[in-house]
């Protein structure tokens, strides 16, 4: 046996693992895997600056008083 049928033999095997953890692991091909980007709002946005700029205010005025 030559070196290339040898690494013809390995590559083919590589190949059908590769397909049978695909399978196991659910992995297929149409299988949604990719997530949708999550998106905010503006007023979401806004609601989430306006509680921090509160807590930074409550944490200045503690070192204050």
């Amino acid at each position: 046996m030559n070196t290339q049928e040898l690494v013809a033999g390995i590559e083919e095997e590589i190949a059908r693992l590769q397909q049978a953890r695909s399978l196991l692991t659910g992995g297929g091909v149409g299988v949604g895997n990719k997530r949708k980007k999550r998106t905010m709002s503006a007023e979401g946005r806004a609601k989430i600056a306006a509680a921090q700029k509160k807590r930074w205010a409550a944490q200045k005025k503690a070192k204050k008083g």
